[in-house]
C-alpha cells in the first residue's frame, strides 16, 4: 500500500512538472511573437503578418541548417544551428522591412500589407517544401543545459534547466524590452510616434527612420520565434506548421496591453492552457479530443474578450502619416 501511495505522488508530481516544462516550451513562440507584435505597434505600425515572418523564418533556418549539414567541411553543430538560427532571424527582419516599406513608403493599408506578407509566407513556404521532399528529416535541438539529480531535484532540473538557448533568450528579451520601452531614449521615442507622430516629429524625431528600425526588430524578433519551432523545438519543417500562433501572440500583446511583462504573462497562460489540455489527453480524460484542443483558444478568447476593452493602444497606431516633409 505505502509502495502504491509513493508511486501515485511520483506520478502526480512528474505530471506538475512535465505540464510546467510544457507550459514554457508553448509560451516561447508566442512571447516572442508578441515583443514582435509591441515593437510594431508601439511605433504607430499594425504588424499582422507576424504569422508569415515566423513561418518563413522556420523555413529558411531549417533549409539552411539541412544546408550546412551536407557540407563536408567538418562544421560544429553549435556553429551550424547558431549560423542557421542568423538566417531565420534575417529572414524575418527583412520581412518586417518589407511590411515597413509597404505601410510607410507606399501608405499600403497595415492589414492588407500583413494579409500579403502572410499570404506570401504560405506560398512560398508550401511551394519548396514539395521541391525539397528529399531533404525533410529531423534535426538536432539546438545545445541544451541537461540537470544531473534524482527524483524531484531531476523534475525541477527539467523545468529550470534543460532547455534550448532560444528559451533563456526569450526572458531576457522581455527584460530587455520593458527596460528599453520605459527607461531609455529609443523607448521614449518609440512611444512617442505610437502616441503622436505629429508632435514627435515637431521635436525634430525621425520618424520613418524609427518606424523603418523597429519594424526590422519586429520582424527579427518574430524571425527568431519561427526558427526556434524548427531547430529548437520540433525538429522539422511541416507546411503551415505555425498554425496561428502568430495571431495568438497578437490576442496575447492585447491582453498584456502592449507591455512586454504582460504579454509574457499571457503567452504563458496559453501554454499552460495547451500544456493543461495535453496533460488531460494523457490521462484518459472522458471528453472528444477536439472539445480539449480546444481548451486553450477558448479560455484565450474569452480572457481577451474580457480585456479588450480594458486596453487602450497606441493612438495612431494602423494610420498613415506624411512628414511635414512631404
Amino acid at each position: 500500500m505505502n509502495d502504491l501511495l509513493h508511486w501515485v505522488v511520483v506520478l502526480n508530481w512528474a505530471a506538475v512538472f512535465a505540464t510546467l516544462s510544457a507550459t514554457i516550451r508553448q509560451a516561447i513562440p508566442i512571447t516572442l511573437g508578441s515583443m514582435s507584435g509591441i515593437s510594431s505597434e508601439r511605433s504607430g505600425i499594425v504588424n499582422i503578418g507576424i504569422e508569415g515572418m515566423m513561418l518563413m523564418s522556420a523555413f529558411s533556418g531549417y533549409m539552411m541548417n539541412v544546408y550546412l549539414s551536407s557540407l563536408d567541411i567538418g562544421m560544429a553543430d553549435t556553429t551550424r544551428l547558431l549560423l542557421s538560427v542568423a538566417v531565420g532571424i534575417l529572414t524575418g527582419g527583412l520581412l518586417g522591412l518589407l511590411h515597413a516599406v509597404l505601410c510607410i513608403q507606399y501608405k499600403v493599408d497595415h492589414i492588407i500589407s500583413g494579409t500579403v506578407i502572410n499570404l506570401l509566407a504560405v506560398g512560398i513556404t508550401g511551394y519548396f517544401y514539395d521541391a525539397t521532399a528529399e531533404t525533410k528529416g529531423k534535426i538536432p535541438n539546438l545545445i541544451k543545459n541537461p540537470w544531473k539529480g534524482d527524483h524531484y531535484l531531476k523534475d525541477v532540473g527539467v523545468v529550470l534547466f534543460d532547455k534550448d538557448i532560444i528559451t533563456y533568450l526569450t526572458f531576457i528579451i522581455v527584460a530587455v524590452m520593458t527596460f528599453w520601452l520605459f527607461n531609455t531614449t529609443w523607448g521614449l521615442r518609440t512611444r512617442s510616434i505610437g502616441e503622436n507622430p505629429r508632435a514627435a516629429d515637431t521635436l525634430g524625431i525621425n520618424v520613418y527612420r524609427l518606424q523603418y528600425t523597429n519594424l526590422f526588430l519586429s520582424g527579427a524578433l518574430a524571425g527568431l520565434a519561427g526558427v526556434y519551432l524548427t531547430l529548437a523545438d520540433v525538429g522539422v519543417f511541416e507546411r503551415g506548421m505555425t498554425a496561428g500562433k502568430g495571431f495568438i501572440a497578437l490576442a496575447v500583446m492585447i491582453f498584456g496591453k502592449w507591455h512586454p511583462m504582460g504579454a509574457l504573462g499571457g503567452a504563458l497562460l496559453f501554454g499552460f492552457l495547451t500544456a493543461l489540455q495535453n496533460q488531460l489527453q494523457f490521462f484518459g480524460v472522458n471528453m472528444p479530443h477536439q472539445l480539449v484542443s480546444l481548451l486553450p483558444y477558448v479560455v484565450t478568447v474569452v480572457v481577451l474578450a474580457g480585456f479588450v476593452g480594458q486596453a487602450r493602444p497606441p493612438a495612431h497606431v494602423g494610420q498613415a502619416y506624411e512628414t511635414e516633409g512631404h
